[in-house]
């Protein structure tokens, strides 16, 4: 039986792991402490690592699971972005959960957008003071408006399908379009013209850090929503300050954060918190975060749970690895997972 030293554990992961682990014959010892150079130490005499997406994979770290005999590492998560590929190539594998639940994370966006649309928060805490004013309280029918979807993968996909729902035209921008009816791809800067609402639904890539930021913000209509449940590093912090301060975003919506690591999933609720961005972001009254809480649904934990350890037995019991990352995923000459084989 395999022993994983699994990183960063809450009380959540604990419960859908343990339910999983003798389904799939591994023993687990789980660390509150986040991966990262000195920590790895803790996975000495482990067969595997799981980790999660904001702890720290870099070179030094992998260098040091690698001296450590670990071969694996499963990341509980679809996004690999804080893991230096590069540096396993060749020496550890990499496996990730590409989907466990596209609508735990498109009800959590769509629902962020409601309540910024109608101020259910500012509606919320008003009446805990006995304010039943309706004075700023007005949104606007989400019925017939313009809604921009930047990412159509799976979870952009339940997250259009949502919109729809709604009776919304839908706007999507990708370089890989999927044919659906009811959805129009265009230009991101059409995009940005013409939405009332964009959401972020793309992963973190070279090509898509800073995807909004100050010239795209320009562009947008004056009174925008904004969502993002992807990666915070999607959107220039600095730059959606001043847009909001400019009035021309008129809410946020942010379950990510560009400097989230150090932050979310922790409680810093005695601390003053150092990042001056996020202290005036989370101050606004037309702003919402919440701690990188979209993927949180039972649906969602246990999925996570069942792909990651099938992922690590398939493998230790040397089976191909359809969820293995690689640095050369994509290139040429590349890896063999197009051949039904692992990276390397």
């Amino acid at each position: 039986m395999e022993t994983i030293s699994f990183y960063d554990a809450k009380p959540y992961d604990k419960l859908f792991f343990d339910k999983r682990k003798d389904e799939f014959g591994f023993e687990i010892n789980y660390y509150e402490d986040k991966l990262n150079r000195r920590s790895a130490l803790m996975a000495e005499n482990s067969d595997a690592v799981v980790a999660f997406v904001n702890d720290t994979l870099d070179a030094d770290t992998i260098n040091k699971l690698y001296e450590l005999g670990i071969r694996v590492i499963g990341m509980r998560c679809s996004g690999y972005n804080n893991v230096d590929l590069k540096a396993a190539w060749e020496r550890i594998h990499v496996l990730r959960v590409p989907a466990y639940s596209p609508y735990a994370i498109a009800e959590h966006a769509i629902g962020m957008a409601i309540m910024l649309n109608r101020k259910l928060h500012r509606a919320y805490n008003r009446t805990r003071e006995y304010n039943f004013s309706l004075v700023g309280l007005t949104g606007f029918d989400f019925h017939g408006k313009t809604i921009g979807v930047i990412g159509t993968g799976k979870i952009g996909q339940a997250f259009i399908d949502l919109c729809l729902g709604f009776g919304m035209r839908v706007l999507a921008y990708d370089p890989y379009p999927v044919e659906r009816s009811g959805v129009e791809y265009v230009e991101l800067d059409r995009l940005c013209r013409e939405s009332s609402v964009i959401s972020l639904h793309c992963p973190l890539t070279k090509e898509t850090k800073h995807i909004i930021n100050r010239d795209s913000i320009a562009k947008m209509r004056e009174g925008v929503i904004l969502i993002n449940t992807s990666r915070g590093a999607l959107i220039d912090s600095e730059a959606l300050l001043e847009g909001i301060k400019s009035h021309r975003i008129g809410a946020a919506g942010l379950d990510v954060y560009e400097e989230e690591t150090e932050l979310f999933y922790e409680d810093f609720s005695d601390t003053i918190i150092q990042d001056d961005v996020l202290a005036r972001l989370i101050s606004m009254p037309n702003v919402i975060v919440t701690s990188h809480q979209a993927f949180l649904t039972e649906e969602a934990l246990d999925n996570i749970a069942q792909v990651t350890l099938s992922n690590l037995r398939g493998y230790f019991d040397g089976k191909p690895l359809p969820n293995e990352v690689c640095y050369r995923c994509g290139r040429e000459p590349g890896c063999r997972k197009d051949e039904l084989k692992r990276c390397f």
